[in-house]
């Protein structure tokens, strides 16, 4: 079976924003204009295609990513079949308790369009997804959207681009008129401007640029020029000496410049009344990367370590990432995958490199939201989701078992709020676990784990409201009725010290005894980058929050024992020194100690190291450090000193003020423990016209005065 479109048509993007900017609504003009759908659903009517939860719909976020498939031919050529292309796209979450979303998936997309609030314009998610959106050198067009609302400005939100994002953001389109005169756009390429009639906007109609904007677009039309030529030698050479290149030859460049981060183009519109949003999917066409147009694939041989590529192409071996896990009420659980290279046939088996096990695909589906498609073979550059897969998780490769390759694994944050919580009733015992388990399948940053000491269950994850949609996926559906106990901060102990230790368990009991016997030095993990990490010596291993260095020389352990230390390390920092928190970013050396010919094994050198690693913790002068949220409040000016007041009193750092339309934006650091609830005395301290957003920002060193009263409420 062959494809039945070509790989350089395809077009994998993300719609990726801060909360409210817009973005399943413009998500939503996109499969009305490309025909997915033919009515168009409004978020505050709890209709949308892609929003499909109910928990989204009731409060008019999206929670989870949804994944679409549909067809564009640009407006420009619509009688030419060969410029149709097919997109898949993925409509991300912009709450910043739900960034994991957006990791996962841009990670596996070529492409984005970053919508912005044209009254707003960069908000503080804006900035995270950015940084996700560099960290995974993803090309992306920005959008200005609301720019029928009272107070837009394209210009205001232009330079928020530049200022906070990136200096290579560069305007393609200029407004028509704003707020309620908000009519149409400039295209400063071409040079024309565009008007959407008909109804619902969706006849694009080209007309001259109005006299009165005549100077202004000749201006940026100017600058685009400049910015496009600057980026390629030999037509920066010409440009100078006054040969301006042709349309064909200009978007040809762009196109280059966006694909390498280059450029930004930036697009202005309405997506609620209809105006733009077409334009915006020729820039997807025009600019954006087919899986052709990028780097291959990296990863490494599983069987060997070394490093092993993969081409977008159908005639590679096999290899996909999964990129999340859903739960379907119909055919159970889901794998949505993105396929870097081969094709895959429903019924067959792949390999995962993790577990080492072959599975079987049962069903490949092709998704529409939470609709689906049965399809029964994908290829290279394609975004799907198979039923059938029981031991596949998030981030894991699947490929071809003769062609192995493990694809890099996406790193998430971790948690840094935790709840306490039990079944109701002894029949809700069971079924809990179930449904923590397959939620925590699901989503990567949500954890659950058990209080050693008071069994209870401890769930965790990224913020309040986070945590409040799982309690209420699990009574829904699952039907779990629980009780929650109050919301608490994952705190983490680490050391300021180095210090040494020993660590050994002897024990005979008459026959066969234990004996392991291991010597450490122990010293703060140093941050590197990765160029560093890279150039490491052999002998050290490197994770998340902790090192291992295996100094250990002439066989005074044997090499068996080695990995057991190193396993009884991990373990002894699970449980902090001073309060029980995990114990993190701790450099481990492994220097000395002995073993016996008979009764040394596995279990006594994992129990002596530790024992020692907790010994030598205690004497590296420890310390609890807290989750510290960066935090922007939006306020009429004349609440600025109660709220700035306030903020103070909660041991927060004042990091600025600025001016945001009428109002005032303060920027802080307020450690987490001090946010709980903020939101209903924020409200009644601003007459209920104040609001803010947080996110985690680092971990900090808790004060004294603050240490004492957690470690005595752990007693």
């Amino acid at each position: 079976m062959d494809r039945d479109y070509p790989l350089e048509k395809v077009r994998n993007i993300g719609i990726i924003a801060h909360i409210d900017a817009g973005k399943t609504t413009t998500t939503e003009r996109v499969l009305f204009y490309t025909g997915v759908s033919h009515k168009i659903g409004e978020v505050h009517d709890g209709e949308t295609t892609t929003d499909w939860m109910e928990q989204e719909r009731e409060r008019g976020i999206t929670i989870t990513s949804a994944a679409v498939t549909c067809f564009w031919t640009p407006t420009y050529a619509l009688n030419d079949k060969t410029k149709k292309c097919r997109f898949n796209i993925i409509d991300t979450p912009g709450h910043i308790d739900f960034t994991v979303e957006v990791k996962r998936s841009l990670r596996v997309l070529d492409g984005a369009v970053v919508v912005f609030d044209g009254v707003a314009g960069v908000e503080p998610q804006s900035e995270t997804n950015w940084r996700y959106a560099d960290e995974a050198k993803v090309p992306r067009i920005c959008f200005i959207n609301k720019l029928d609302r009272t107070g837009a400005s394209f210009e205001h939100s232009y330079a928020t681009i530049l200022d906070r994002l990136t200096k290579k953001a560069v305007r393609m389109q200029i407004p028509i008129g704003l707020e309620e005169k908000h009519e149409g756009v400039v295209d400063l390429l071409n040079m024309k401007a565009y008007y959407f009639e008909g109804e619902m906007g969706n006849k694009v109609v080209e007309k001259e640029i109005p006299a009165e904007m005549k100077a202004e677009a000749e201006k940026f039309h100017g600058e685009l020029i400049e910015k496009i030529v600057e980026t390629d030698d030999a037509m920066m050479t010409e440009y100078l000496e006054g040969i301006v290149p042709n349309i064909d030859v200009l978007k040809k460049t762009l196109r280059k410049a966006v694909i390498n981060n280059e450029l930004f183009p930036v697009y202005a519109g309405s997506a609620l009344k209809n105006k733009g949003v077409q334009l915006v999917l020729d820039g997807v066409v025009d600019y954006l990367p087919a899986p052709t147009d990028i780097p291959p694939i990296e990863g490494v041989n599983p069987d060997t370590d070394e490093p092993s590529v993969r081409h977008a192409s159908d005639a590679e071996p096999f290899s996909a990432l999964a990129f999340k896990v859903a739960t379907d009420p119909f055919v159970g659980q889901i794998i949505f995958f993105r396929v870097y290279s081969g094709s895959l046939m429903a019924g067959s088996y792949v390999y995962n490199p993790r577990t080492r096990n072959k599975e079987r695909i049962g069903r490949i589906l092709r998704m529409h939201a939470n609709d689906r498609e049965e399809v029964k073979q994908v290829f290279a550059g394609e975004i799907a989701a198979a039923v059938g897969l029981k031991d596949t998780i998030t981030s894991d490769t699947i490929c071809d078992e003769a062609n192995p390759i493990e694809l890099n694994r996406i790193i998430f944050p971790e948690p840094v709020i935790q709840l306490r919580i039990e079944p109701k009733t002894k029949a809700d015992q069971e079924k809990m676990g179930m449904a923590l388990n397959r939620l925590a399948q699901e989503d990567p940053t949500f954890k659950v784990t058990t209080d050693q000491e008071t069994g209870e269950t401890i769930i965790a994850g990224m913020g309040e409201l986070h945590l409040e949609i799982i309690v209420d996926r699990m009574k829904r559906e699952f039907t779990v009725e629980a009780n929650v106990g109050k919301p608490q901060v994952a705190y983490r102990e680490t050391i300021n010290g180095t210090s040494e230790a020993e660590g050994k368990y002897i024990k005979q009991s008459g026959g066969r005894g234990n004996y392991g016997h291991v010597k450490i030095k122990v010293k703060p993990m140093e941050m590197l980058t990765k160029e560093e990490i890279e150039d490491l010596p052999k002998n050290t291993k490197r994770y998340e929050g902790f090192e291992f260095i295996n100094s250990i020389r002439g066989g005074v352990i044997p090499q068996e024992y080695i990995a057991p230390c190193e396993k009884g390390f991990k373990e002894g920092l699970d449980r902090g020194v001073l309060a029980g928190f995990k114990i993190v970013n701790v450099s481990v050396d492994l220097w000395d100690g002995s073993y016996h010919e008979v009764d040394s094994n596995e279990m006594a050198f994992k129990i002596a190291a530790s024992m020692a690693i907790q010994d030598a913790c205690r004497r590296a002068n420890p310390v609890i450090l807290e989750p510290m949220m960066k935090v922007e409040v939006v306020t009429p000016e004349k609440f600025m000193g109660d709220v700035t007041g306030n903020l103070s009193s909660k041991r927060a750092l004042i990091e600025g003020m600025e001016d945001r339309g009428m109002s005032k934006v303060i920027k802080a650091i307020v450690p987490l423990s001090e946010m709980f609830g903020y939101m209903t005395g924020l409200r009644s301290m601003t007459e209920g016209r104040a609001s803010f957003t947080m996110e985690f920002f680092r971990y900090d060193i808790v004060p004294n005065n603050v240490a004492e009263t957690i470690i005595a409420s752990r007693k």
